[in-house]
């Protein structure tokens, strides 16, 4: 097994076989990360296999699989943060060291505590080709818009900044407004935590924008509205789910022209951020309302098309279809093969850390439901996985906010704010 310490820090290695991971607790290290997807190759441990054994000698386990060619800032920074947060050294491993080492140096020049420049001569004196990771950094420099994302582990979602890198102007992209479902309590550390990174970065925001009503989590566009004055938009279907849960809620006096946002898209409308042309696509199938937004080379899919290893989104939300998914779906990949696709969710299948961000060329190729399927496969596997599936535990929650641009209910005679919720509306009994 070639292995290489790079510092007190990290050790980078070849793949080790089960017995060797299992010695490592006696070299001293705290954490191991496994950057090698499953099934490289013949005989290969699994993750799954490696992540008992190190449970059984008391170590830490990390799965960060990567490719040289799909390598993104999620696992770079996933990567830091083992690093950084692990409680003594760490061993980090793939087929020959190479790709662990290759997200160490992309995480020390994205931090400043590395120049561009000295990344290639940084993994010769440590035995390593790390010319993908000078590529990488080059077409990272020329990439517009440039994209954050912001994980929220309760609900799986992703947030993002998108940002026209020479205007400094932004749009914020599906922002999160904490609900805790068994206090009633609710939170803005999300919104609070991109709000933060904007005045770090100087941004002016442009544009708060949602692609759908979400069923899973609070919207924070309103809130994020007042702090920053930026208008809010969303798909002008949103009409539609509008009364759609206006009968659902038994509640005559909501609004449902979409007044509660500045400005509904249609299929074609464009806005810009910054000096960058951004375009929605109409892409319905997970809600009546759904929207992408293309800006640059970057696309916003939220609940359409999730990371390759997780396939797609369900269909079976009150004016959800598996066919008009499908119909949004090949519209998204008729995109440019490298136009990247920022998903809305990732619940880590196989316990890797959180990733979303993808190609329109790697979708096509390795989507668990889209490589090889046809619609007619595609809509009986779509709603056979729907019919398995139990409504969201947020659902009844959160569209009565999100139908009316993340405002919650208004304070009663007391200065409380109540959700009402119907019983018995919807299929989909956990039990």
């Amino acid at each position: 097994m070639i292995c290489k310490q790079i510092d007190d820090r990290l050790t980078v290695a070849a793949q080790p076989g089960l017995e060797a991971l299992a010695e490592l607790a006696a070299g001293g290290f705290a954490a191991i990360i496994n950057n090698r997807p499953d099934g490289e190759e013949p005989g290969q441990p699994g993750s799954a296999d490696e992540k008992a054994v190190l449970k059984q000698v008391g170590l830490d386990y990390h799965f960060i699989p990567v490719t040289a060619t799909t390598i993104t800032e999620a696992d770079i920074d996933a990567f830091r943060e083992v690093l950084s947060g692990a409680k003594g050294p760490v061993f980090a491993h793939c087929r020959t060291g190479t790709r662990s080492l290759t997200l160490h140096v992309l995480g020390e020049v994205l931090a400043g505590r590395m120049k561009p420049g000295e990344v290639e001569a940084f993994g010769s004196a440590h035995g390593f080709d790390l010319s993908g990771a000078v590529q990488w950094l080059a077409r990272n420099a020329a990439r517009a818009p440039r994209v954050r994302g912001f994980y929220e582990p309760r609900t799986g979602s992703i947030q993002y900044v998108v940002t026209d890198p020479t205007t400094k102007r932004c749009a914020i992209i599906d922002p999160v407004y904490e609900f805790d479902e068994k206090s009633g309590s609710t939170a803005t550390h999300q919104a609070d935590e991109i709000l933060a990174y904007v005045a770090r970065e100087a941004l002016t925001v442009e544009w708060i924008l949602d692609t759908h009503p979400h069923a899973d989590h609070f919207s924070a566009a309103h809130y994020l509205k007042q702090k920053t004055g930026a208008p809010t938009a969303i798909g002008a279907r949103v009409t539609d789910v509008q009364k759609l849960w206006q009968g659902i809620y038994n509640w005559p006096e909501l609004a449902t022209d979409g007044s509660q946002w500045d400005r509904l898209f249609v299929e074609g409308d464009s806005f810009k951020v910054g000096g960058l042309l951004g375009r929605v696509m109409f892409s319905p199938g997970h809600t009546l309302a759904s929207v992408t937004y293309v800006i640059g080379d970057a696309a916003f899919v939220h609940d359409t098309i999730f990371m390759p290893d997780a396939g797609t989104a369900r269909a079976d939300f009150p004016g959800g279809s598996a066919k008009a998914l499908w119909s949004s779906i090949q519209a998204i990949l008729t995109l440019l093969d490298a136009t990247r696709l920022f998903t809305g969710h990732d619940y880590r299948p196989g316990g890797r850390a959180a990733r979303w961000e993808s190609t329109v060329a790697e979708q096509k190729r390795a989507n668990a439901h889209l490589a090889g399927m046809t619609e007619e496969r595609f809509v009986v596997l779509r709603e056979a996985r729907d019919r398995t599936l139990p409504m969201p535990k947020l659902i009844l929650h959160a569209l009565q906010v999100n139908i009316r641009g993340g405002r919650l209910p208004e304070p009663e005679t007391n200065g409380r704010r109540y959700l009402k919720f119907p019983l018995d509306a919807l299929a989909g009994a956990a039990w």
